[in-house]
């Protein structure tokens, strides 16, 4: 489908329905999604491991009526395929590196405060959503900081005008959050709290001992 329908902006952030929050997604196919963790486990088990998390984050934070939810998936036409989230409205991403995907997301969604999040983030809460929005109310721009230097989190309040923060910069390197935040220079910038995507046989084991939805039993000892 193409972009939602229109949302009337407002600076009532507390009733949340002019808010939107984007989770941006792979297609969860071999190959595709969790290279590093595929070199430890195997592509069977990280293919899986990203399927059980898209779908937990979608129905966790896309229950919420405090914002609208939309999935961005790439490739674009992989939008037809079976293995999509169906409870969630879904968007194509378009062409471009990460940060002109995330542009183009920010300048053409409907008005109102808009939170980008990944979608292999398991720690990942409503209440950080919640605290994302709430930060915009003072704020221009958030950031949720993860220790390898990069994000997991981003959101602009897109008003009066929707900046341009993503020119630039170093992707997946430990240059990405400082290169975004000096993309900001000039702007009211709020950090939330730092989380960690599990790109690793480590992170996943360590994941697998407390959280048996993402990580089955029989997945535990790859």
């Amino acid at each position: 489908m193409g972009r939602p329908g229109g949302q009337s902006g407002s600076a009532r952030y507390s009733l949340g329905r002019d808010c939107w929050l984007v989770i941006m997604a792979k297609e969860p196919r071999a190959g595709a999604v969790k290279s590093r963790l595929a070199r430890d486990i195997g592509s069977v088990a990280a293919t899986g491991f990203y399927r059980r998390t898209l779908d937990v984050l979608a129905r966790r934070l896309g229950s919420s009526p405090r914002w609208n939810t939309v999935l961005a998936i790439t490739p674009d036409a992989s939008i037809s395929a079976s293995h999509w989230p169906g409870f969630v409205p879904l968007m194509a991403q378009g062409a471009g590196d990460l940060g002109e995907r995330m542009q183009r997301i920010m300048d053409e969604m409907p008005p109102g405060p808009l939170v980008i999040v990944g979608s292999d983030i398991p720690d990942m809460r409503p209440a950080d959503i919640d605290r994302a929005f709430g930060l915009l109310g003072g704020h221009d721009v958030v950031l949720g900081p993860a220790g390898d230097g990069g994000y997991w989190l981003v959101g602009l309040k897109r008003s009066p005008r929707v900046p341009r923060i993503f020119e630039h910069v170093r992707w997946s390197s430990r240059h990405t959050l400082a290169d975004t935040q000096a993309n900001a220079a000039g702007l009211e910038v709020a950090l939330t709290r730092e989380l960690e995507d599990v790109d690793d046989g480590k992170n996943y084991r360590h994941l697998a001992a407390g959280n048996a939805r993402l990580v089955p039993p029989a997945a535990r000892g790859t």
